[in-house]
Formats: C-alpha cells, structure tokens, sequence
C-alpha cells in the first residue's frame, strides 16, 4: 500500500505532462498542487502562471515560477487544481483550502480544467466533505440562521484562534455538513440565490479531465465537451 502523499505526488506529476513551454496556466491551492509545483520547477518548464490563492503566487516565487495576474492575461490554457471530493459524474467540491472563490474565477476562464487527486476523494456522490460557502461578513449571522433553518447544518469555519477565517477576498466562509447532496444542482441554485453568498464549493460541469493517484493511476475524461 502507498500512502496518501505518495499518491497526490502521482496524480501530480502526470498533469504535468499535460503542459508545455509558453503555456499560460491556472495553478490551484492546496497540498496536491505543491507536488505539481515542484515538478513543473524541477522539469524547468517555461510557463506563465495564473494562481488561485496568495499561499500558491508565495510558493511559485520561492520555486522560481513566473506568476502574472489573470487581467494580465488574455486566455488561460489550461488550469490544474485539486478537489476535496469528485463524484463519478466528474463533479466536485472545493474549497477546503478557503480559496474557492479565485478557483472558480479562474477555472471558469480557463480553456481546459484538469483536477489532481488521491483515490480517497472519489465518491458516487457528493456530501462527504462539507461544502463551502463563501460570504459576505455583514449579515453571516443571518446567512447561518437561515441555512440552519432548511437544515443544511452550517458551521462558521474558524481558526485555531476562534475566529473567523478570512479569505483572500476578505470573506468569511460558512461549511454546510450534508453527509450527501443529491441534487447537486438545485442546491448551487438555491446558494446563488441567497443575497449575501459570494460563491459556494459546488464545481458542477468544470473538470475536462481528472487525474486520480492510487495503486492503480487512473484518468477520467470528460466526452463532447465543447471548446471555444
């Protein structure tokens, strides 16, 4: 059995093999993403990064990859990030790291959307990881109120401090524990509806290829996806 870094560290280093030199790239957050980082500074590839949180521009500056903004940019070719959870319809959850927010902004401006994760993240349907909410923190209070009226068990996520966690947009982020979303969509639906709800962790649709590490790697692609 490998662990589960050994398997991040796999799935990462065969997206890299899904970028070139001059590519212009979105570069996702959190402990997968290092690993693909680490191989695109060791390869010595010549990109242009676009990345989705200030934790990864910090780890690209120290790594000798060039970041620019993504107004600076005038196409993304392709964005590689994790997912906390992917069910078997390429769907997933993000979020985990708080930087659910520039991850959609970019991922959604992106030509290609390729996600990195270990075998423990695929379920057939999502729930097991509580979903982010990204909010406004004027009216939070109210937000919580009302998403623990309809039962969607929402926690303020807090820091080792008590307080809340702020974004790098300067949001707050509320995690709904739901344990399974069955209608994935009527729920992003009823979240982008509520005033006060910047973006929520729900990425319906997005991943064009998903790259899973395990003891058998395996890579799913999504058919008849229609490209600009």
């Amino acid at each position: 059995m490998i662990t589960q870094d050994e398997k991040k560290k796999r799935a990462a280093e065969i997206a890299v093999n899904y970028i070139k030199d001059g590519m212009v790239v979105g570069l996702g957050t959190g402990s997968t993403v290092m690993y693909l980082l680490e191989a695109i500074a060791r390869q010595g590839l010549k990109i242009s990064g676009v990345t989705t949180s200030k934790k990864t521009s910090k780890i690209c500056a120290s790594l000798g990859i060039k970041v620019n903004d993504i107004d600076n940019v005038d196409h993304i070719d392709v964005t590689i990030d994790g997912a906390d959870e992917v069910d078997v319809y390429m769907n997933g959850i993000k979020g985990g790291g708080a930087a659910l927010l520039m991850e959609k902004i970019v991922a959604k401006n992106s030509k290609r959307n390729i996600w990195i994760v270990d075998d423990t993240k695929v379920h057939d349907i999502l729930g097991t990881f509580p979903l982010p909410v990204e909010v406004v923190p004027y009216g939070s209070g109210r937000l919580l109120k009302k998403f623990n009226d309809k039962g969607l068990k929402p926690i303020l996520r807090m820091d080792k401090n008590k307080l809340p966690i702020v974004t790098d947009g300067g949001h707050y982020i509320i995690d709904l524990h739901l344990n399974a979303i069955d209608n994935p969509q009527n729920l992003a639906e009823y979240l982008e509806r509520q005033v006060g709800v910047v973006e929520h962790g729900l990425f319906l649709d997005v991943a064009d290829v998903i790259i899973i590490g395990g003891d058998k790697n395996i890579i799913k692609e999504r058919k008849n996806r229609m490209t600009e």
